[in-house]
């Protein structure tokens, strides 16, 4: 398992469309065989940041998921929305087991 966390902000005058644009991408993210979970998380106390959790099933499933149409189009619309640039950490699963996803 290979697990994501990428943080985002949001320019706020761009919250909605970037918010109905990730939703698409991480629908469609959702739906690729190497994908367990794909979440957009939005953060409470200051709504122009947002969260993705991104669980793959294997290192080659999230290299797959940066080739497809639905990240690719993503990318290009979200690219000019941002505050600043997206940060990424990656992490290894401790539980549930990786079964258990």
């Amino acid at each position: 398992m290979l697990i994501l966390v990428v943080q985002m902000h949001v320019k706020p005058e761009h919250l909605e469309e970037f918010k109905q644009a990730t939703i698409v991408n991480a629908s469609n993210s959702a739906k690729e065989p190497g994908v367990a979970r794909f979440d957009l998380i939005q953060q409470e106390d200051d709504p122009t940041r947002f969260v993705l959790v991104e669980v793959y099933r294997n290192p080659e499933a999230a290299i797959k998921h940066k080739e497809t149409a639905h990240y690719l189009a993503w990318v290009e619309k979200a690219e000019s929305w941002f505050a600043e640039p997206r940060t990424r950490a990656r992490y290894v699963n401790i539980f549930p087991d990786d079964q258990g996803w």
